[in-house]
């Protein structure tokens, strides 16, 4: 019986359950863009470790699950500038849109918050449209 559903559910649970640490601990929304971009920027000096501890994390951890032999396999494309080249993308989407979807998707939607579900509803659409873009039209993933 295919099991890869309770991991779904479990980093879910994981992140649902930060967000709201985050957010009682902090009294501010976890969206990973706003904290990054504070530290690139400069206008989160004033709590430059939390979020040097934060961008730590969400690179570290998934690297301790995988050692752990939790690691699934991806389908990452091989191609480097494909991958920049999306990096570069959603950085742009998420300046443009004020937040990513951990802070409009996860955070935004569980208040109810109007420009979060709206957010996320645009982030899966441009998220459908550029895999179809590159995959079917390209073909370079």
């Amino acid at each position: 019986m295919p099991i890869d559903w309770i991991l779904g559910l479990a980093g879910g649970l994981m992140i649902g359950a930060a967000a709201a640490l985050y957010l009682l601990v902090n009294g501010r929304i976890m969206g990973a863009s706003g904290i990054l971009g504070g530290l690139v920027d400069g206008s989160g000096r004033d709590s430059w470790s939390e979020r040097a501890a934060f961008v730590a994390g969400l690179v570290l951890v998934p690297g301790l699950v995988a050692l752990a032999g939790f690691g699934r396999e991806t389908n990452l494309t091989g191609n480097l500038w494909v991958v920049i080249a999306a990096g570069l993308l959603v950085g742009i989407g998420t300046r443009i849109a004020n937040g990513c979807t951990s802070g409009h998707g996860v955070c935004g939607i569980s208040r109810f918050s109007v420009r979060g579900i709206a957010a996320t509803v645009f982030y899966l659409l441009a998220g459908g449209a550029t895999v179809w873009l590159f995959r079917h039209v390209l073909g370079v993933i």
